[in-house]
């Protein structure tokens, strides 16, 4: 396992190692135990352990390390399209290789962060010039990320974007507090009609399918795994929330699983050379 190298330097907690499929994989380990891996493969988080080793994060029994195909778990980009849409679902970052280009030890949290750039393959689906830095931070029993679109071309471009996080869970247990009065796009039935409505409970469960949009959702969300832990869902500028249980369409793995997703659901319109940044930390206790 090779340390990841910032300026020629060895960064204490951060190393690149061999994964699944013999892909490469970071791996941030902290002094208090906590530890997490990002696949370069999609710029994915795969794993969030805490101190004990329990990971709170789930990848699918299904995911493929092929480069065949997106990861299927962890923390998915979903860039520049979040959803169905002119390109491919959830766009191309999930299905693209990723690079470190820094990597940090900052009062003893490993910081790691990678970089995508136009190529080839994603300017013949969306034909712009972008740099995506998204950086990771490991803290005892927080793991954050921040996420910075740049636009490098010389035209204007819009793009929607969501991390499509899968908790480990017990679909029967779990719920999510901090939702209630946000305005409801609830894509069950019919996906491609929206019903617009109000989320009206307290707590919010998964009884069957779910997919769900909540507009205007509140900086703070708390998601009770159904396992004991309950996590807590901070961001800035990531605007919406999806929850999604794809119930007996997964019968495999539904039960184990809920995805609360930070998501960007109107169009981002960026300017040449502007910015977009947005945060997630996700925290237990």
């Amino acid at each position: 396992m090779a340390s990841a190298r910032a300026n020629g330097v060895a960064t204490a907690g951060v190393k690149i190692s061999e994964g699944e499929g013999s892909l490469p994989k970071v791996v941030l380990t902290s002094p208090h135990g906590s530890e997490a891996e990002i696949y370069l493969y999609g710029g994915c988080l795969t794993s969030w352990k805490v101190p004990g080793g329990k990971d709170l994060l789930f990848v699918r029994p299904d995911a493929v390390f092929n480069k065949k195909k997106p990861i299927s778990g962890g923390l998915p980009h979903c860039f520049p399209q979040f959803g169905p849409g002119a390109i491919q679902q959830h766009g191309f970052a999930r299905n693209m290789e990723w690079s470190v280009v820094d990597s940090e030890n900052v009062e003893g949290d490993p910081v790691v962060t990678l970089e995508l750039k136009d190529e080839p393959y994603s300017r013949a689906m969306w034909d712009f010039g972008f740099q995506a830095l998204y950086k990771v931070i490991l803290n005892a029993k927080s793991i954050s990320t921040e996420l910075k679109i740049t636009n490098t071309d010389s035209k204007p471009f819009s793009f929607t974007t969501a991390l499509h996080t899968y908790f480990s869970a017990s679909v029967t247990g779990a719920s999510v507090k901090g939702l209630k009065g946000c305005k409801t796009l609830n894509k069950e039935p019919d996906p491609t009609n929206p019903l617009e409505g109000q989320e009206e409970r307290d707590v919010v469960t998964f009884p069957g399918f779910v997919d769900c949009v909540y507009l205007d959702a509140p900086a703070e969300l708390y998601l009770d795994n159904g396992l004991g832990d309950v996590i807590t869902i901070k961001n800035s500028n990531w605007t919406d929330a999806v929850l999604w249980n794809p119930h007996l369409q997964m019968e495999a793995c539904y039960k184990d699983f809920v995805c609360v997703e930070n998501a960007k659901i109107g169009k981002v319109d960026l300017q040449p050379s502007e910015s977009w940044i947005a945060t997630q930390q996700l925290s237990l206790g």
